[in-house]
């Protein structure tokens, strides 16, 4: 019992130590977040005092050292429309020509390129026998 407690202190200390050295370490233009989840850059640090100037949306705010929680890091944000039901990235789709090809099958496409096929080349036998 008296190791685990002794381990416990140890990692406590440890955990501490490091925050009091990223706290030292704070340079203006870091993007820190507070324990009260006040998101902002630091504008300057006072280690006299042991204060810190954050700009959050244009509102400088000053802080103790202790109220910084940690650097802040925005995380990643995919849209639900870019997943799909298993949150796997969608396969990058080419745009189209025309926005409702899509929704056709592929039997009714095929059978109006070759109408339109058909079409032209009646047009250009209809215009060599105009021109004889």
């Amino acid at each position: 019992m008296g190791g685990m407690m002794w381990w416990q202190s140890k990692k406590a200390k440890q955990q501490q130590q490091a925050r009091q050295d990223f706290r030292a370490n704070l340079q203006p233009g870091t993007e820190v977040i507070t324990i009260g989840g006040v998101i902002g850059k630091v504008v300057s640090v006072d280690t006299q005092y042991e204060e810190i100037v954050i700009d959050s949306e244009g509102s400088q705010l000053r802080f103790s050292f202790n109220a910084i929680s940690k650097e802040y890091i925005r995380p990643a944000f995919i849209s639900d429309d870019e997943v799909d039901e298993n949150g796997n990235p969608l396969p990058e789709q080419q745009p189209t020509e025309a926005g409702d090809e899509a929704q056709k099958p592929i039997d009714a496409i095929e059978s109006a390129e070759a109408g339109q096929s058909a079409g032209a080349e009646a047009a250009e036998g209809e215009t060599a026998q105009a021109a004889k």
